[in-house]
């Protein structure tokens, strides 16, 4: 996680974030975190593709008629994409 300006962003995002790795604790789940750049290379099969490419390759891969918006849904399923690759 990255935060420039937003201290208050970061911090919900990083109590978020340890609600989900609570929860996958106690239930025993597999929890799998992915860089940006390995969900790009899954993807597109480049690590430095522009977010337009990663967002244009999961409406393709999904069978979509267009891009999924807002941007975060495009992003989580790209996030479900790669690891589905990683069976």
């Amino acid at each position: 996680m990255f935060f420039y300006n937003n201290v208050k962003t970061a911090i919900a995002v990083a109590q978020a974030r340890g609600v989900v790795l609570l929860c996958a604790e106690q239930h025993k789940l597999t929890l799998r975190e992915f860089t940006p750049l390995q969900i790009k290379n899954s993807l597109t099969g480049y690590g430095k593709a522009e977010k337009k490419q990663v967002q244009y390759m999961v409406m393709k891969l999904l069978g979509l008629k267009s891009i999924p918006k807002p941007d975060d849904a495009a992003d989580a399923l790209a996030v479900a994409i790669c690891a589905s690759s990683f069976r």
